[in-house]
């Protein structure tokens, strides 16, 4: 059970790599007014969004598997508060993910219509979900 553990762990750190780093990309694309940086940035996107699909989808797998070796070794442990919680906000990310995904394409076709101000603000939600879900996890309130 524990290299499960640690392997979502390692997943998830890789994840939020990913999702820390491609809304940042995209602010510096939305500033961007060569066309050169831009298609670099295109190129870094879509490379990035290669390696945050990975370790988010490990992620996921690694916790699905860790989730099923303690609800197996304790059913009870399915009941608890805190890892609905949880749950719910990995649901949340994944939402996040698929946005981040969405984006790319958009500003691949140069199709971005957010300002740069609107994503320095969507760039903090994978902070504050991770803020929660450690707190969830670790305190077990």
């Amino acid at each position: 059970m524990l290299w499960l553990k640690a392997f979502h762990v390692i997943f998830v750190v890789t994840w939020f790599a990913g999702l820390f780093y491609l809304p940042r990309l995209f602010i510096y694309h939305a500033e961007a007014s060569e066309a050169v940086v831009r298609e670099r940035l295109k190129i870094m996107e879509r490379r990035l969004l290669m390696i945050t699909h990975i370790g988010g989808g490990l992620a996921v797998l690694f916790g699905a598997l860790t989730l099923f070796a303690f609800a197996h070794a304790s059913i009870d442990y399915l009941q608890q508060g805190w890892l609905h919680a949880k749950l719910a906000l990995v649901v949340l990310l994944v939402a996040y993910h698929v946005m981040l995904a969405r984006m790319t394409r958009e500003f691949a076709r140069d199709a971005n219509r957010r300002s740069s101000r609107w994503l320095r603000i969507f760039n903090e939600v994978p902070a504050l979900l991770l803020v929660a879900i450690v707190l969830l996890v670790i305190i077990k309130p």
